[in-house]
């Protein structure tokens, strides 16, 4: 994924409605209307929500008979934990670091006393 496509997704993840549509689409395919419902919005401003997700990867739409089901693209979440987990790896490993650091200095060493114009800088 692009870091394009990638700057997509988190920013169509960036609304709190469109993410609550996301997380109703992982307990399974809905309408628009379904969708819909919650909602004190216009179909239109739903079906923009659901192009923006759309324009992303993170839903489709098919058709089945009458109906238009949305469903969510799995496999863009994939892609996202691993860009994310790169970087929670890069951190853990700076403080595992700073562990062995700290864990090497001497344990008897007296704190510094407080000044009368403040801490030490």
């Amino acid at each position: 994924m692009a870091a394009d496509a990638l700057s997509q997704v988190f920013s169509a993840l960036a609304d709190p409605t469109r993410r609550d549509m996301v997380a109703r689409l992982a307990v399974g395919d809905a309408t628009v209307n379904e969708l819909a419902a919650p909602y004190d919005v216009s179909l239109q401003a739903v079906s923009k929500h659901l192009k923006v997700l759309e324009d992303a990867g993170l839903v489709s739409r098919s058709r089945e008979a009458q109906r238009r089901p949305v469903h969510l693209e799995a496999q863009v979440f994939d892609l996202m934990t691993t860009w994310i987990e790169r970087y929670r790896r890069q951190a853990e490993e700076r403080y595992r670091r700073l562990d062995d650091v700290l864990a090497a200095l001497p344990d008897d060493v007296p704190p510094m006393p407080p000044t009368p114009e403040g801490p030490p800088t």
